[in-house]
């Protein structure tokens, strides 16, 4: 595993020429990529999980289910369906509608509560273009809601970059199965073995180890001590290049 630390300033607009995205990648002319790229998106894509940790906290508290502790949701709850975690949580006691009641109060208190922060991870719209340019196909794959895939991305303007969008209803087993991720290049017409998965849970590193790809993890959750086993793992994407996914499927 590699650990980034490198400085690099802040991007100002995003790039959509070809050679300019290429100065993202210390100027190599990279030709057509050969693999894929395939990212979760609460974590990865936006910095929002204190804000459903916080939702979480909301719901067990007010439904007297105790405290939640920090280190229960990111083990056990991050990366997860919610609609899992309020079955195993509250389903003895509460019918299908209830729980879809539930499910809706906590979305509706984190959406709340994020929307005035709402914005991309640093340096992800431009490495989104150049990715692009270089010819990589990408989807997401995400266990969020449709209705929450629709409130990040019709803030960031980052929705026509992906080839395909997976969500929960589109599979019948939860991270950390690898099914999710498997659909994914499925749709990218990729085998596994060309895919690299961009993550922060525990749930979705352990399911894109599963499926056979390569893993690069994002310290919004977890110290990147915890994040393991993974290929790369990084702060923010100012500090990613293609060249730097490129040199991970040339290793032997």
């Amino acid at each position: 595993m590699e650990i980034i630390s490198l400085t690099q300033p802040s991007p100002k607009e995003r790039v959509s020429e070809k050679s300019e995205a290429q100065v993202l990648s210390f100027g190599e002319d990279l030709g057509e990529a050969t693999f894929a790229a395939i990212f979760d998106m609460d974590g990865t894509l936006i910095d929002n999980t204190p804000y459903h940790f916080k939702s979480w906290q909301m719901l067990f508290k007010k439904y007297g289910k105790g405290n939640l502790s920090k280190h229960e949701y990111y083990t056990n709850i991050s990366g997860v369906p919610v609609m899992e975690t309020i079955k195993k949580v509250f389903g003895a006691d509460h019918n299908e509608a209830q729980l879809k009641e539930l499910l809706n109060e906590k979305e509706d208190f984190y959406r709340k509560s994020y929307a005035p922060f709402l914005a991309p991870i640093n340096g992800l719209e431009n490495f989104l273009t150049a990715l692009k340019n270089a010819g990589v196909k990408m989807a997401m794959a995400t266990s969020a809601t449709i209705q929450d895939i629709d409130f990040i991305l019709n803030k960031i303007p980052i929705r026509d970059d992906f080839d395909a969008i997976v969500n929960s209803t589109m599979v019948s087993k939860p991270k950390p199965n690898p099914q999710i991720f498997l659909k994914a290049a499925e749709k990218l017409n990729s085998t596994p073995a060309d895919c690299v998965v961009f993550e922060d849970s525990l749930a979705g590193i352990k399911a894109a180890n599963s499926a056979g790809m390569k893993v690069v993890a994002i310290t919004t959750g977890h110290t990147a001590a915890e994040l393991h086993p993974v290929d790369l793992v990084i702060n923010d994407y100012s500090e990613l290049t293609v060249q730097k996914l490129t040199a991970l499927f040339q290793k032997h």
